[in-house]
């Protein structure tokens, strides 16, 4: 099987933090997911199909407003109408805010801050690529 995968790259905002200190809630690392499986999908059937399960969430690392994220999506297993896929997401630049309001850190290791695998469904009718 050819590789297919998909990368975003954004920043989280002040509107994205949910909680104090400007701390980004783990939900927000897996609606991103959500958006790349349906790349995916797209790429592979022509439709958006439907997210079916996660099988593994992680959320490894805080994520601030102001920090950059990285997400890798990469389908690793493809079935009649399902498709096994891996999630990863990295922070890439490090919001500083203890230097000051603006100041930001690019980081030269990225910090994994969550990963996930997950199964989607595009139903054969809906597929229009082969």
């Amino acid at each position: 099987m050819e590789k297919i995968s998909s990368t975003l790259r954004l920043r989280m905002s002040h509107k994205d933090a949910h909680y104090g200190g400007s701390l980004v809630d783990g939900a927000h690392m897996v609606h991103l997911f959500g958006d790349l499986a349906t790349e995916l999908l797209i790429k592979v059937d022509g439709d958006e199909g439907l997210f079916l399960r996660y099988d593994e969430v992680e959320f490894l690392a805080p994520t601030y407003a102001g920090d950059y994220i990285e997400v890798y999506g990469e389908i690793t297993k493809m079935g009649n109408t399902s498709r096994t896929m891996t999630f990863e997401a990295k922070k890439v630049v490090a919001a500083r805010p203890d230097i000051s309001p603006s100041a930001a850190d690019s980081l030269e290791e990225p910090i994994v801050v969550a990963r996930a695998k997950g199964v989607c469904v595009t139903p054969k009718d809906s597929q229009r690529k082969k």
